[in-house]
């Protein structure tokens, strides 16, 4: 929060859960510009696309922000087109549909990778999944099997899969993971770096690889980390974690993250949406260890605020359908967001040194 001389109202609204309040104290706030970290990737054979563009997000941290948009129909691509005149350069996949317990009841996920290759020739790719539990579907009305990435609409009990690496339940787990390093191989030997950013959310627990609590999320990280490099030799990944600012339980190691971000849905307006409680509460964690990113987000962050506040995210990522949603998003804002000084849009690329060489 940045209060102006003179007289102020707080306002204490309705958040997710609930909370007590006791008093509230206002201490001047010290801006610090943040710094790159001094390390690589935690894969220590990344490729060379991968340790370029690392080094290339370094050398935009605290300067500009790249613009990003999730996946949601060119209707998205179309209405930024339409008010900003521009393109995000960071375009969101989710590999939810190569779920092979998605796959086996008729999901299609259509040429995912394929559009994710064709835009990471000219921008830069990030993809999720939304994990469909390998097995454990309750399939009922409210839980259907489509939903099965829930908690709510699976049995599937990690803690116990992994308990028991015997067990069929883990051995499901090498199996998914081995149809979605199927589909990063492709985007690998196209030459294409991906911001990897699996499991997201965990802390929140509504996705099941977090109900089992913070042991067997870290856990379950850790052997996909070990899977993707050990065993199908990926190195085309840089490694982004979704988690809130306060889950340290929830880290899984400098070793296997690149990237921390945070999955901004504030209400509030603009000035809220840019998170400068959730920004100071991740760099006091991990200041010069890891890059802070806005990995998913509702309104779009307001890029004077960000400045006054000094809050750098590297990149935010609008959720589908959500940037012409007027209850997150005016037009105003969207055109204000892709069309700053400081925004990195799809025509800028090449204009900021990326791609560094003619790939």
């Amino acid at each position: 929060m940045a209060l102006t001389a003179g007289e102020h109202t707080v306002r204490l609204g309705k958040g997710w859960g609930w909370f007590s309040v006791d008093r509230i104290i206002f201490l001047p706030r010290r801006v610090v510009t943040p710094k790159p970290p001094k390390g690589g990737l935690c894969d220590p054979e990344a490729t060379p696309e991968a340790r370029a563009l690392f080094a290339w997000l370094k050398s935009q941290y605290g300067r500009r922000i790249v613009t990003g948009q999730q996946l949601g129909g060119q209707s998205d691509l179309d209405h930024i087109a339409a008010v900003a005149g521009r393109q995000p350069a960071l375009r969101g996949y989710d590999f939810m549909d190569y779920s092979p317990s998605r796959r086996e009841r008729g999901a299609d996920p259509g040429a995912m990778t394929e559009s994710a290759i064709e835009w990471g020739r000219q921008g830069l790719v990030t993809l999720s999944w939304h994990w469909n539990a390998p097995a454990g579907l309750i399939d009922q009305p409210g839980k259907e099997w489509w939903r099965g990435f829930y908690s709510s609409a699976t049995t599937f009990d990690l803690a116990a899969a992994l308990a028991d690496p015997s067990s069929a339940e883990y051995a499901l787990l090498l199996r998914d993971m081995d149809a979605i390093a199927e589909e990063l191989r492709k985007l690998e030997h196209a030459g294409v770096p991906v911001l990897w950013r699996p499991l997201h959310e965990a802390s929140g627990q509504w996705f099941w690889w977090g109900a089992r609590g913070p042991e067997a999320f870290t856990r379950l990280w850790r052997l996909m980390h070990h899977r993707f490099t050990r065993e199908h030799h990926l190195h085309n990944l840089i490694w982004v974690l979704s988690n809130g600012p306060s889950d340290r339980a929830w880290y899984p190691g400098d070793d296997v993250v690149d990237v921390v971000g945070w999955d901004q849905y504030k209400g509030g307006g603009t000035r809220a949406a840019v998170g400068g409680a959730e920004w100071e509460a991740l760099r006091a964690q991990f200041g010069r260890r890891k890059l802070l990113a806005m990995t998913e987000n509702g309104t779009v962050p307001d890029p004077d605020d960000m400045r006054a506040l000094q809050v750098r995210w590297l990149w935010f990522c609008t959720w589908g359908g959500m940037v012409g949603d007027p209850q997150w998003n005016t037009e105003a804002d969207v055109a204000e967001a892709f069309q700053d000084a400081e925004a990195i849009v799809l025509d800028d690329l090449q204009r900021c040194g990326w791609p560094p060489v003619a790939r």
